[in-house]
């Protein structure tokens, strides 16, 4: 009985393996701390399979070196690290996130580091035998944008969720929508992404994204799993970044998270509980407005609105805390 009881363990762990989803998270990480959350969510979905880390716009060492970091800490040096393309190094006083790295050599890192993240991303996906992978893009995607320009076809293998745009909601759920930086920070980018023949596109705005936030007994849990050291690595980047980031009063950094915009891209690339999407057609301004336009050349599923947002709190709160 105790064999038989140990098969049938080992035969769901591996059908859980075998059905996880290859994935590759294309990111500005170090920028705004939201990134690091995602990371971290994303390791700890037994839905997916991290496979490439791409990191996106500006330093891209820098960026890599926090994921390549978080990365080790998670023991998940499996994990392809890609730098994306750089458009120079930032000023000690724009690394938000570089006191948590100051010792850390990327080229220590045991895992495989790619310095031409373009072709990395196109040489990942020409040569999976998946017949699926999900891309994450959770930032704006210069690169992401250069590979499926270069390769085309390489985006029919892969289905797209993007933490992007604002259609009908603006920052923290203004009633009117904005620009929204992934976008704006690189419009031409968005738009080849949005042009490329992805098998399907899904988007978290403003709309959503943009309230999504963990406090309470929520926060208090994570906050306390000291014994954790993916989520104590998370949250040290949390208390080095928040009073370092210019754009924001982050002096709540004991209380509650900031937005945790990117966490609803990662949800929705292995479930469809807790948001209402809707299919909309539009265009993006110059400005980087994503526009609903019955006459646009672009067409994506959009998460909406949230059906339950403080059971979604609560959900992923738990899902951090499973190690």
């Amino acid at each position: 009985m105790k064999k038989l009881i140990l098969l049938s363990l080992f035969t769901l762990h591996s059908f859980v393996l075998l059905s996880a989803t290859p994935t590759i998270l294309s990111t500005d990480i170090a920028g705004d701390i939201d990134d690091t959350w995602a990371l971290a969510h994303l390791l700890r979905s037994p839905e997916l399979d991290l496979k490439l880390v791409l990191t996106e716009t500006g330093d891209s060492h820098y960026r890599a070196t926090v994921a390549a970091k978080l990365l080790e800490v998670a023991n998940r040096t499996d994990v392809q690290v890609a730098l994306g393309i750089d458009s120079g190094p930032f000023k000690d006083s724009d690394k938000h996130q570089g006191p948590w790295v100051k010792n850390y050599d990327l080229s220590t890192y045991p895992g495989t580091v790619h310095q031409d993240g373009v072709q990395a991303f196109i040489d990942y996906v020409k040569n999976s035998p998946a017949q699926e992978i999900n891309v994450i893009a959770i930032g704006p995607a210069p690169s992401l944008a250069a590979a499926v320009t270069q390769a085309p076809e390489i985006a029919k293998k892969c289905k797209l969720y993007g933490m992007h745009g604002s259609f009908d909601v603006g920052y923290g759920g203004n009633p009117s929508p904005t620009p929204e930086y992934n976008v704006y920070a690189d419009v031409p980018a968005f738009r080849a992404l949005m042009a490329a023949p992805w098998k399907s596109i899904t988007l978290t705005p403003l709309d959503t994204c943009g309230t999504m936030l963990l406090d309470g007994q929520n926060y208090h849990a994570i906050w306390s799993a000291t014994d954790d050291p993916l989520l104590r690595s998370v949250i040290e980047n949390y208390c080095i970044w928040a009073p370092r980031v210019p754009w924001m009063d982050c002096d709540f950094f004991t209380q509650k998270t900031s937005t945790l915009f990117d966490d609803v891209a990662v949800l929705m690339s292995y479930s469809d509980n807790y948001i209402n999407y809707e299919d909309i057609q539009f265009s993006v301004s110059d400005e980087g407005a994503t526009l609903r336009d019955p006459d646009g050349p672009y067409r994506a599923r959009v998460a909406i609105t949230w059906k339950d947002l403080p059971a979604f709190q609560t959900f992923l709160t738990n899902r951090l805390l499973q190690n």
